[in-house]
């Protein structure tokens, strides 16, 4: 074999990894070796070398014994972002150029350095109860006091003496795109936020991408939409948070049964030594009483960041987990009028490695840390919107609700959106004779402005769109 050294050597075998971003096994790493260069090297050498390459965070294993695989660090990233098995991405991501460090307190530097060591260097841990019960609402804080009133003036926006989710409606349109693209990119989506803004805006799916991350993308929207839309009826409860995460699981898993459904089997996490809990009646209580204490919480600040310390914890789902908590840490935000939580520029690194400092540590100042840079991020970018944004016309705010039963009413009846035919809907949406006119004009851009990606704003299917629409262009061009 031609004489190299071992910083060749080195780069070989992490081009050779980042070749098999599915995973490859030291055998056929040997294979790849004598094949590029007719030799390969000694296979205790090349478990050094091996090593050498995980500890400096260049490729990344998985799995133990004859199933041990190595595979480019920035796809292992994105996967072990999904957690508690997330399968939600199969699309190769590539290797990403390294993300810068997030400032972060000595507290969450300690946690970084810890998470950051070999797996072989940290001791398994499983879920621990405790960490849980040992948490009493209005008693035990994750922000200090001192933090929560900066996020509160941080987040304080316009709507202060508006009906709960005025702000996030007015700000509707650039938050499902930031946030469905956001939280779908720390999850590993290799949509861009361009792409995203064509997909949710106009139904555009992006050439190239894995249909599954389109899925994603959509879920995360309808997902934003019912908590903005039905802001009186969430809570803090089973049925908001079994049905947030059916939204944001649906056609991602592999066993339909599942989405929305608390987890029934064992599940394990790529990247950690944390083992979720396994018995389904412990993920079943331990599920109530988080819900129990997150409603209890007096901040909505506290309360949001609580979810996303204990939910991914307990991996209640079989899959979507921290997409469950991103979306519903959103929930106080709406709910009080503050600015909302977009996880807009937030590198998908530090959000693992503080998830990691939870899991293995429970200990929440790396991720701490993570939630209030974003927030802040969030704060920057939506307060700065308002400033340049045209009030809101008061005349749809008054019939918004009657509009999506008129829209609902013409697309699921199969009608052509004509004048003879959208007046006597409006009639029988009981507006006054003085405001019929206008309102019949509003449906009728309503029903114009009508596509895939705007159709959950009137609580429609895209299968009763799809119908609609064919029987409106009689089988041809889209209206």
């Amino acid at each position: 074999m031609p004489r190299i050294t071992p910083a060749d050597e080195l780069q070989l075998i992490e081009s050779i990894v980042a070749a098999h971003p599915g995973g490859i096994g030291i055998a056929e790493i040997e294979a790849a070796m004598v094949q590029r260069q007719g030799g390969a090297l000694n296979r205790r050498t090349l478990q050094r070398r091996l090593l050498k390459l995980i500890d400096a965070q260049r490729i990344a294993s998985e799995g133990q014994s004859i199933a041990l695989v190595y595979k480019p660090e920035a796809l292992a990233w994105a996967q072990l972002a999904g957690g508690g098995g997330d399968r939600g991405v199969t699309a190769t991501v590539g290797v990403a150029e390294p993300e810068p460090d997030l400032p972060v307190s000595p507290a969450g530097a300690s946690i970084r350095d810890r998470v950051r060591q070999p797996l072989m260097h940290r001791r398994p841990v499983g879920y621990r109860r405790e960490f849980l019960e040992a948490y009493q609402p209005g008693v035990t804080f994750y922000l200090p006091a001192e933090l929560r009133s900066q996020l509160h003036e941080m987040g304080r926006t316009p709507a202060h003496e508006r009906p709960a989710g005025t702000y996030a409606r007015d700000i509707l349109s650039r938050l499902l795109v930031d946030l469905s693209w956001a939280s779908s990119r720390l999850e590993g989506n290799t949509y861009s936020r361009l792409d995203t803004q064509n997909l949710i805006e106009h139904g555009q799916a992006a050439q190239g991408k894995d249909a599954i991350e389109t899925q994603m993308i959509l879920n995360h929207k309808a997902a934003i939409e019912m908590l903005i839309e039905d802001t009186d009826e969430v809570g803090f409860d089973a049925f908001t948070f079994k049905n947030l995460h059916a939204v944001l699981s649906q056609d991602l898993m592999r066993d339909p049964q599942a989405s929305g459904r608390l987890r029934r089997r064992v599940v394990e996490i790529s990247g950690t030594v944390f083992h979720p809990v396994a018995m389904p009646q412990v993920i079943e209580d331990c599920f109530e009483l988080l819900l129990g204490k997150a409603a209890a919480i007096p901040d909505p600040f506290e309360q949001a960041f609580f979810l996303m310390v204990q939910l991914p914890y307990l991996q209640p789902f079989e899959d979507v987990n921290k997409r469950v908590s991103r979306i519903a840490a959103n929930m106080p935000q709406i709910q009080h009028k503050l600015c909302p939580l977009s996880f807009i520029d937030v590198p998908v690194r530090a959000y693992i490695e503080g998830t990691l400092g939870v899991y293995e540590l429970n200990e929440v100042d790396l991720l701490r840390d993570v939630f209030v840079w974003a927030y802040e991020r969030s704060c920057q970018r939506y307060l700065a919107i308002t400033q340049t944004m045209v009030e809101p016309d008061p005349f749809k705010i008054k019939y918004r609700e009657a509009l999506i039963q008129a829209v609902q009413a013409v697309v699921k009846g199969l009608q052509a959106p004509s004048p003879d035919a959208l007046a006597p809907v409006a009639a029988r949406m009981k507006v006054p004779a003085a405001d019929q006119d206008a309102f019949t004009r509003m449906l009728a851009e309503a029903l114009h402005q009508l596509h895939e990606g705007s159709v959950a704003r009137y609580r429609l299917r895209r299968s009763e769109y799809l119908a609609w629409q064919l029987v409106c262009s009689g089988g041809g061009d889209q209206l």
